[in-house]
């Protein structure tokens, strides 16, 4: 072969290697907790406002789903996936779901819908500031574990013993836990904590607390959630009420919940992303606190306990499921 026929082919070489970079869509890897269908309306509510931003999946933007099935170890290894694929964006929930995808890459933006407390985690050194790659919204857990505390005990009349249950395996869960013990001591209330860490753990766990609680509170996480019908059902066999932290979880046969919209925190992360891949850098964008919650009560779950909810909670509350 002639030089000049070998400087053409490396020419052409080149040329190929140019339209492929220039082909290749911006990318975004969606790491969910549990898997597609739990987590439906979540996604959904992303790609929509991903769309109202412009970005249209398939012809500006390509979208990589992966869904980590309720087990830590198969986070890390999407968020190593991730990382082979040369994502542009990592969009995420909660604190061990950011905490892997940090661990795999320093350099990709990571946005996580609900991180239920970045500074306390140290997932992050400021809200206004995060620096790094870490952004995205807070959930406030430790910060709402009072107030679900009192409605808990607004809603069930004569409360007087608290059961806790959480995942001592997520150190989000452990300082929840602190300020559960903490502010059920200060509303009166006779604190008892069940810990737990793999889903076989739960079916014990709520026999102990049958004698010795009036009621549980399930400290949110992503073992609670994949986890919360086992829960609920369990909970209800025992007759005791429990408090949860998201609608989703009402629906699946619990009392009560308090907490911030997660399908509305998923179009906001969409915000994010969108920013991200126009140029921002994550560290510079502030992470956001949610303003608006939401009081929702199973009356069914209810009827079938026995309890009759004061008019007066019910008065408060913004959706009641019959």
């Amino acid at each position: 072969m002639r030089w000049s026929q070998i400087i053409a082919l490396l020419v052409a070489l080149l040329a190929n290697k140019e339209a492929e970079a220039q082909a290749k869509l911006p990318t975004i890897g969606f790491m969910g907790q549990s898997t597609a269908s739990a987590e439906a309306l979540r996604a959904t509510a992303f790609v929509q406002r991903l769309r109202e931003l412009g970005w249209i999946e398939g012809q500006n933007v390509a979208l990589e789903f992966r869904w980590a099935e309720g087990r830590s170890e198969r986070s890390a290894e999407i968020a190593s996936e991730f990382v082979r694929l040369k994502v542009d964006v990592i969009a995420t929930v909660g604190t061990p779901q950011v905490l892997a995808a940090k661990q795999a890459t320093a350099s990709v933006p990571i946005v996580s819908a609900a991180m239920g407390d970045p500074l306390g985690t140290g997932l992050v050194p400021s809200l206004a500031r995060p620096g790094g790659n870490v952004t995205g919204l807070s959930a406030q857990a430790p910060d709402l574990s009072g107030k679900r505390l009192e409605l808990l005990r607004e809603a069930v009349p004569g409360l007087q013993r608290i059961g806790l249950l959480g995942n001592v395996g997520n150190p989000l869960v452990i300082l929840e836990l602190r300020e559960l013990e903490t502010a059920g001591r200060a509303l009166g209330l006779d604190v008892v904590t069940a810990e737990i860490r793999r889903a076989e753990d739960i079916a014990p766990a709520i026999d102990a607390l049958k004698e010795r609680a009036d009621a549980v509170y399930v400290a949110q996480d992503l073992l609670t959630v994949t986890t919360r019908h086992r829960i609920n059902i369990l909970a209800l066999a025992a007759r005791l009420p429990v408090m949860h932290a998201s609608r989703e979880n009402i629906d699946a046969g619990a009392l009560i919940s308090y907490g911030p919209n997660y399908v509305a925190l998923f179009r906001r992360a969409a915000d994010y992303v969108d920013k991200l891949l126009r140029g921002a850098k994550a560290g510079d964008l502030p992470i956001e606190q949610p303003t608006t919650f939401e009081l929702v009560l199973n009356l069914t779950t209810a009827r079938a306990l026995g309890l009759t909810i004061p008019p007066t909670f019910l008065g408060r509350v913004d959706e009641v499921i019959e």
